[in-house]
């Protein structure tokens, strides 16, 4: 720290006090005695001073200030020595600056931590504190304390409470025979973890404890054991590491050893399992950077027995994808690791699809002469798949070659734009798929297409107009009118493509698409201007009712000109229009208040198939998200479905007062809540606690699970609610 005006210099002492008396180098000091140097100050009603071995004695309302690390301490007595900088103290209260720990489930507060103790040493920068407490709350009567008969401080490095006692309201709730905090401004120490203990309707009583492992600076590791009374021991273990500059990783595991599911006939159901997953980046020099997510799930009953989140508990699909990739001017090369898989169901039937590897070279559209308005692009891969499911499987490695170059332009007349596109694509694959065997043959099979594409992109219509008082000062209105035409021609196999992704959707088709926008600007009288309003509406006509032969009546059939255009699959048949797609946002006010109502009208079943609406906002303390998702289609398209899910909340879990939330997801089919979630909490100025109720119910999953937290400001929280889980 910069040193503080009018201090002494490094190896001078000041002294002063109403009355003064001096023997030889000794001081007696009566009535606001002061011993003050460069780093410290003794403050006291009388002091005794030695000025050849450096000992000061003070007594009586005695307060000792370190500049340094901003100690502050009051004592009925102090023994110092200010030149070793060591002493005792009697009677001792004193407190330090909070450490503001600005992480997300962290509260919060500029409270120091205060501490007392019948008497304690200082050693250098060492502090050693007998039969004491320390707390953040306020005194003299602190929410929470800890307690030991011996504290060893260490400032700005690590405190540790032995044979510790820490209680609320004078409760004594936990003991440690040895309480490790560190207080340095990274803090990395190996030690155990806060136990844990909580109840589950399904696992029973749930305790857990862990050990984390600073193995150096570049690497550490976390163990964490949980036993359920009910089914059996889950394993937790979190690996990270840092090997050099601009490269890090993490490995996690999680797996339960499970004893089973007890059923009414006696018998136990086992749903145990394990999921891995992998994440890691490096920058490799020269424009080359890698990246890899790798996760892997034993079954999928598992993910859905013992997962904590609701969301990736009915999520049935596992994703893992590593990549080198470079990119320069305008191009672009990637090499990519990529398994999917997709579970049909909770009996182990799952789609898998591999890249090992696939290697893309593309160029974004570049103009070839700053004279002419002419661009060209290129797409390109090359690659070794394979797809399994349970009817049949292809080779190990499957090759697939794709090229695609494209060349477009722009005619611009006052406001009109022209913007027509040619490309050519060649795809070679080494297998196909015999429909009427439902096997896969060696045969290759080559694929030549030719698209042309023109967009019209017609002068948008814009007006500006008062506003309503409600909404603002000046409102405008705009309409975007757009038509694109797309032609694809040359695919005469394509049932006898192996679905791997989006590249075998391609399909001959001659269609149009329309498309309107409206939007809505507005301005308030702060001069703050927002998009209020945009609605679009888009659509599409076909030409070609059966895509060149593509279509396979009464079943479902997925194009990429269906999936374009929406989300659900909509074809069944031959068929020249696509739903009406609508998609409608508001924002009233500039704020977080969003609302978007997005459906599908089938005009060929002539009533709405699909309907998502979703609303959030927060005013004030208070918060709503609520959201709907409707399918009313075709059976063998897209199955029913009917759900809601809501979120309502009042308060911040990181500030101080009351704050509770709810949520739920409801299935309106099913008649069942398969979700629900309640949490409350109270903070005070140091501390807060939190509790949490929640219920699985859905597939063979029906559980009710109990969580609880204590929050300690500026340090974390302790018990079986994990900041993942929580609402806020």
């Amino acid at each position: 720290k910069p040193v503080r005006p009018n201090a002494p210099g490094p190896n001078d002492v000041y002294i002063s006090a109403l009355v003064q008396e001096s023997q030889g180098t000794k001081y007696k000091l009566r009535g606001k005695a002061k011993v003050e140097t460069r780093e410290t100050l003794l403050e006291a009603d009388e002091s005794d001073y030695d000025e050849e071995s450096g000992d000061a004695e003070a007594r009586g309302n005695v307060h000792f200030h370190h500049f340094l690390n901003s100690e502050d301490l009051h004592a009925s007595r102090i023994e110092y020595n200010v030149s070793e900088e060591t002493g005792k103290f009697y009677d001792v209260r004193g407190s330090s600056p909070a450490k503001i720990d600005p992480r997300p489930g962290v509260l919060n507060t500029t409270n120091p931590f205060v501490f007392e103790g019948k008497w304690a040493e200082r050693i250098k920068d060492r502090y050693v504190l007998y039969d004491g407490f320390v707390t953040n709350c306020r005194v003299p009567k602190p929410t929470w304390k800890l307690t030991a008969p011996k504290f060893d401080i260490i400032p700005n490095d690590r405190a540790i409470a032995h044979r510790a006692w820490f209680k609320v309201r004078g409760i004594p709730l936990l003991y440690a025979p040895k309480f490790y905090k560190s207080l340095e401004k990274r803090p990395r120490k190996s030690g155990f973890l806060t136990p844990s203990i909580g109840n589950s309707s399904r696992r029973g009583t749930m305790a857990a404890l862990g050990y984390y492992w600073a193995i150096n600076r570049s690497y550490d590791a976390l163990y964490r054991g949980q036993w359920f009374s009910a089914r059996g021991l889950a394993h937790t273990v979190d690996f990270r590491g840092k090997p050099r500059h601009g490269s890090d990783f993490n490995f996690f595991l999680y797996g339960v050893n499970d004893k089973g599911l007890l059923l009414d006939d006696g018998s136990r159901l086992k749903q145990g399992g394990y999921l891995i997953s992998f994440d890691g980046h490096s920058d490799l020099g020269k424009g080359w950077y890698a990246r890899g997510a790798v996760n892997y799930l034993s079954n999928f009953t598992f993910r859905q027995a013992f997962t904590e989140n609701f969301n990736e508990a009915i999520f049935s699909e596992v994703q893992s994808v590593g990549f080198v990739t470079k990119h320069w001017s305008s191009y672009g090369v990637n090499i990519a690791f990529t398994r999917k898989e997709n579970y049909q169901s909770s009996i182990g039937d799952r789609i898998t699809i591999r890249r090992l590897p696939q290697i893309e070279f593309n160029s974004r559209d570049r103009q070839i002469w700053d004279k002419i308005p002419v661009w060209v692009s290129l797409e390109s891969s090359a690659g070794l798949l394979r797809r399994n499911q349970p009817l049949f499987q292809t080779r190990a490695f499957v090759q697939r070659l794709d090229l695609e170059p494209r060349v477009m332009t722009a005619f611009r007349w006052k406001d009109w734009s022209i913007l027509p596109s040619y490309s050519v694509r060649e795809t070679f694959v080494a297998s196909q798929f015999d429909a009427g065997t439902q096997t896969v043959r060696g045969d290759n099979i080559r694929r030549s297409t030719r698209e042309l594409g023109v967009d019209l992109v017609p002068p948008s219509l814009a007006k500006v107009m008062d506003a309503p008082k409600w909404l603002g000062v000046k409102m405008k209105h705009v309409i975007e009118p757009r038509v694109s035409f797309r032609q694809v021609s040359g695919i005469e196999d394509f049932k006898k493509l192996i679905r791997f992704d989006e590249t075998e959707l391609l399909t001959n088709t001659r269609e149009m698409e329309l498309s309107l926008t409206n939007r809505v600007y507005v301005k308030n009288e702060a001069g703050a201007t927002w998009e209020a309003l945009t609605w679009q509406i888009w659509h599409r006509r076909y030409f070609d009712p059966t895509f060149g032969g593509a279509i396979t009546e009464d079943q479902r059939n997925v194009f990429l000109s269906g999936t374009q255009i929406t989300g659900y699959t909509f074809f069944n048949g031959p068929r020249r229009y696509s739903p009406i797609v609508s998609a409608l946002r508001l924002s009233p006010a500039p704020g977080p208040m969003a609302v978007e109502w997005r459906q599908d009208y089938d005009p060929l079943l002539k009533r709405f198939t699909n309907s998502t609406v979703t609303v959030d906002n927060r005013f004030g303390k208070y918060f709503v998200s609520v959201g709907h998702a409707y399918i009313n289609g075709v059976p063998n398209l897209s199955p029913p479905y009917n759900q809601f899910r809501g979120l309502v909340g009042i308060g911040n879990e990181q500030r101080r007062g009351w704050s509770a939330a709810f949520s739920a997801f409801y299935d309106f089919r099913e008649g069942q809540m398969q979700f629900i979630t309640t949490q409350v909490g109270y903070n005070l100025d140091c501390c807060g606690l939190s509790m949490q109720y929640r219920r699985f119910s859905f597939g063979t999953r029906n559980e009710n699970q109990y969580r609880v937290a204590f929050v300690i400001a500026n340090i974390g929280s302790f018990g079986t609610l994990k900041r993942q889980e929580r609402i806020f």
